[in-house]
């Protein structure tokens, strides 16, 4: 690990303006520490965020919910707001990592991990997240793997909350050198086909300063599920977070949002549009969980994925039926 100078400032605009070349954010620390051991980092210089005032704060104002970055995991998922109107964010937070981990871990810092295929965490190997010129996952170990869109980059998205925010319509806002700005976190995110080397659309120098997430309609509910190969501490193999917009029994609009499925969170598009104007059954449910898998690619060892993430989502639509606020 390299020496590293230390910045605590006090405010965002003191933060933005620590961040020099060679600088980076620490929030939480998990991933960030995570990287210097693998030496896939190696800062000048590390801006430390926690004695910036307001970035911890979990309040409904405006239009919305306004979580700042340095909410933990823990108190995301233990905030009674959060457990009532969002639910599916409270328990994609609560089932994310370790209880140890998600009393230290921030929403921010979960948006922002890299991804965590072992081609990518190894020295060993140089993809193409690295600059290399190949995929190690492609005819490799890939049995927790992408099958959507993996055909540049096979890694998985690992942020929990952002397949929970995206599908409750989050927002972000973010600090910078020049302005501040305002990101639908749909578009936040950067698919391997675009710059196969970053995940995420933050630039130089910005740091993001508020979730926003919009009130739920009248008569919407949220659910978010995660299946795992063990019940305690696991890496997802899929997890899906859905949003309900109800007339009574029926769907006036859904929102399906499928992590551990790609490189960036995927929206089952057509899985919705199998939900629009019908009543939410099983029978309903299941159509729209075969939906949401049609165009799936899985690689060589990771075609039982498929079924996993088709059983999920029919539940997590049923689960949202039912969690109405």
């Amino acid at each position: 690990m390299n020496r590293f100078a230390w910045v605590t400032p006090s405010t965002i605009e003191e933060a933005v303006g620590a961040l020099e070349p060679g600088a980076l954010v620490k929030a939480g620390g998990i991933d960030l520490m995570d990287l210097l051991k693998e030496g896939l980092i190696a800062p000048q210089r590390l801006v430390n965020l926690r004695a910036v005032e307001g970035l911890d704060r979990i309040e409904e104002k405006d239009e919305g919910l306004h979580v700042g970055p340095l909410v933990t995991l823990a108190r995301l998922a233990a905030n009674p707001i959060v457990q009532g109107r969002y639910r599916a964010l409270a328990d994609a937070a609560g089932h994310a990592a370790t209880p140890q981990i998600r009393n230290v871990a921030t929403v921010g810092g979960n948006l922002l991990q890299r991804p965590r295929c072992w081609y990518f965490r190894s020295e060993a190997f140089v993809c193409k997240k690295k600059g290399g010129g190949r995929c190690y996952a492609h005819g490799g170990e890939n049995a927790y793997h992408a099958i959507m869109n993996n055909k540049t980059c096979a890694a998985v998205h690992p942020s929990a909350t952002a397949t929970a925010l995206l599908a409750l319509g989050a927002k972000l806002r973010i600090a910078g050198p020049t302005d501040a700005r305002e990101v639908p976190l749909e578009t936040f995110f950067v698919a391997p086909e675009v710059d196969v080397m970053r995940e995420n659309a933050l630039g130089a120098g910005e740091i993001i300063t508020e979730i926003v997430i919009p009130y739920p309609p009248s008569e919407a509910g949220s659910a978010y599920l995660k299946q795992g190969e063990k019940e305690s501490f696991d890496w997802p193999l899929a997890e899906v977070a859905v949003l309900l917009e109800r007339d009574g029994n029926r769907c006036k609009r859904a929102i399906i949002v499928l992590g551990a499925a790609g490189p960036v969170p995927v929206r089952a598009r057509t899985a919705e549009a199998a939900l629009a104007d019908k009543v939410i059954d099983d029978a309903t449910a299941r159509a729209a969980a075969k939906a949401a898998v049609q165009g799936a690619t899985p690689l060589e060892q990771n075609a039982y994925k498929v079924t996993i993430f088709e059983a999920i989502v029919r539940r997590t639509i049923l689960a949202a039926r039912g969690n109405t606020a």
